[in-house]
Parts: structure tokens; C-alpha cells; sequence
């Protein structure tokens, strides 16, 4: 009997493990979405920079509580130099379905970086399935080489995986 628990509780570790397509050391795939003003957005064109990609939606308590989060993050790190990558970025997906619940949103939380995209069909978006994203709040950090650095960074864990990302500089000892 405990044998079988062994082997079931193995199984049902693996599955789990290998149920998130991508991961750290694998190169993320371009999304192509539509900007809240109707232009078309690539990730890609954010080659070179630090890039966290949030998935998240208006409706969703604890993507909204997330995001002073993602602003401090935002704001602390826009200009930083980082080992593989200029700069400190957000490329925030919704997956909301109605257009001004995700505009409100994003003016009401105060995401001031430029690049969010949605294609407005919730769960159903092409790009949630492409990165396999079963729940939100969802993250993939990619460094300058389009490389995923860190997924699923929460609260604190964000900042110090950017500080830890950030080039020193020779002078610097702390």
C-alpha cells in the first residue's frame, strides 16, 4: 500500500511539474496582441530590455492586489541596467472580455507603463493557451534575449529577483 502511494505521489508530481509549457531557461514566444487604442503590439519589440509578462484581468481580486506590486517594481527598475538587458519593463496581457472594465482597471491601479495588450476573449485567449496559463495572477520574467529568467514572482520574491538580475558595477560592494 505505501509502495502504491509512492508511485501515485510521483506520477502526480511529474504531471504537475511538466504541466507549465514554458520555463526558466527556455525562450518565450512572441505575442502579438491589440493595445487598448486598437494598435497591434509584439512582445518582440521588446528585445533587449528586462520584461516581466503579466497575465492578469480587472475582475481578478488577486491580480489587482498585485499590481502596487508590479508599479514599485515598475518604477524602481525602469532604468536599471541588468546583466542581460537595458532597462525594466511590463508587457501586461488581460484576460478581461470587456473593454472598459480593463481600461478602468489599468487607470484605477495606476499601471503607468505603456504596453498592454488584450484580445478580449478571457480565457479563451490564444496567448493564455500558447503559455499554458491555467490561473491568474501569472508571470514569465525575460531577460534581454527573450529568455525566461523567473516565473510566477510574487510580492517581494520580484524585486529580488531583479535586484539579483541587475549588472554591478566594480565600486558597488553591497
Amino acid at each position: 500500500m505505501t509502495r502504491l502511494f509512492i508511485i501515485l505521489a510521483f506520477l502526480g508530481f511529474s504531471l504537475s511539474a511538466s504541466s507549465q509549457k514554458y520555463q526558466v531557461g527556455d525562450i518565450a514566444p512572441d505575442i502579438v496582441q491589440v493595445t487598448p487604442n486598437g494598435d497591434s503590439l509584439a512582445l518582440s519589440s521588446l528585445k533587449g530590455k528586462m520584461v516581466l509578462i503579466d497575465f492578469w484581468a480587472s475582475w481578478c481580486k488577486p491580480c489587482r492586489k498585485e499590481n502596487p506590486t508590479l508599479v514599485n517594481a515598475y518604477e524602481s527598475f525602469k532604468d536599471t541596467i541588468f546583466k542581460n538587458g537595458d532597462g525594466f519593463t511590463i508587457f501586461s496581457v488581460s484576460l478581461d472580455m470587456k473593454k472598459p472594465d480593463w481600461m478602468s482597471a489599468i487607470e484605477n491601479d495606476g499601471l503607468i507603463w505603456p504596453y498592454h495588450v488584450s484580445d478580449l476573449k478571457g480565457w479563451r485567449s490564444e496567448v493564455s493557451k500558447l503559455y499554458s496559463v491555467r490561473g491568474i495572477p501569472a508571470n514569465f520574467l525575460i531577460d534581454g534575449d527573450g529568455v525566461i529568467v523567473a516565473v510566477n514572482l510574487r510580492g517581494e520574491e520580484l524585486e529580488k529577483k531583479l535586484r539579483k538580475e541587475t549588472k554591478k558595477s566594480w565600486y558597488q560592494f553591497w
